[in-house]
């Protein structure tokens, strides 16, 4: 008789823990990584670690852990690392994916962004709609948007006309930009951006275009002259979401995907808030570290996009499946 009270025990822990099983479960650790440096004031950087925040206090069983400066991931990997399953998400140059998908390198061409409220409604258009495709197709899903304007920096002058670049050695942000800079007789060198100070101090480098948020961070203005400014004519705009693997996504329950949503909206708009302050902030450091600083007039960025269309959109417009329409959506956007 003494055992049944003690089997009645050992049932309802039993059950106890049966129930708790699938709560348990939902508990989550995410890998976070990404290129930028950490704890220094990146914006991108900052937009991972709001994400992480907003999650843990959503308290939904979800947990980020970030891996700023390439300290997980090498740069140019992080796509690959989400597919396999290495990390979770990324805040991420989309353009470095392109070898995975060629329409990728839209998201960095040439004079196809002119300048942020240009951003806005390029990522509101169909041109958009189409990259997004490809990226859910590809096995990613895009948290936040997020379009930097970008600049270029040389060693020795300041680049206004494509003349400019003749003879130069240019690291590139992508292949299109490469295309340009190459048809302008510049001949190019290929290393992430966490690694152009390097490259620069070394001489490997004279030149860079990259984001005016990544001049700032890994502190170009010691290396550089002379840089040109985005001002009201851009050529360089680059799309860097933060992403997730759709394998991770779809692992989420609705309460986390929730939180994951609106933490990552937060974000987005805390971006969009940021972004112009990233030029700004650029200039002032530069001049503060008595670098010139130029912007571009309408003719010199004419200049510029008609070596573009001559070598960028016509390559694009040949070899990736689908590049022509994507151009023309792009270009249509005024």
């Amino acid at each position: 008789m003494r055992a049944l009270p003690l089997l009645r025990t050992l049932a309802g822990l039993l059950t106890a823990a049966f129930a708790a099983g699938p709560a348990l479960a939902e508990n989550l650790t995410l890998k976070a990584s990404h290129q930028f440096p950490g704890g220094k004031g990146d914006v991108r950087d900052e937009m991972v670690q709001m994400i992480a925040r907003d999650v843990a206090k959503a308290n939904v069983g979800l947990d980020i852990k970030v891996f700023p400066g390439s300290s997980l991931v090498k740069a140019t990997e992080q796509w690959k690392a989400m597919l396999s399953g290495q990390i979770d998400m990324t805040s991420f140059p989309l353009d470095y994916a392109s070898g995975f998908h060629p329409q990728f390198g839209a998201t960095l061409m040439p004079g196809l962004v002119k300048n942020h409220a240009h951003a806005e409604r390029i990522n509101n258009s169909p041109f958009m709609k189409d990259i997004k495709d490809v990226i859910e197709k590809g096995g990613v899903h895009v948290l936040a948007d997020a379009w930097l304007a970008g600049a270029f920096g040389a060693k020795d002058k300041c680049i206004r006309q494509p003349t400019d670049a003749s003879g130069l050695k240019v690291r590139s942000a992508g292949a299109t930009f490469a295309q340009m800079w190459a048809g302008a007789g510049a001949s190019i060198v290929s290393v992430p951006s966490n690694e152009v100070y390097n490259a620069l101090q070394q001489g490997v480098a004279q030149a860079t275009d990259t984001s005016t948020s990544s001049f700032v961070s890994f502190r170009l203005y010691e290396q550089l002259k002379c840089v040109t400014a985005p001002g009201d004519n851009a050529l360089w705009f680059m799309y860097e979401p933060v992403l997730i693997s759709k394998r991770t996504w779809d692992k989420l329950n609705d309460a986390q995907k929730k939180a994951l949503t609106t933490a990552s909206k937060k974000a987005e708009d805390y971006f969009k808030s940021e972004s112009k302050k990233m030029d700004d902030e650029m200039v002032n450091v530069f001049r503060k570290n008595k670098a010139e600083v130029i912007t571009l007039t309408p003719a010199e960025a004419d200049a510029w996009r008609s070596v573009a269309q001559k070598t960028s959109y016509k390559e694009f417009a040949d070899k990736v499946p689908g590049g022509k329409d994507l151009i023309e959506k792009a270009l249509s956007v005024k």
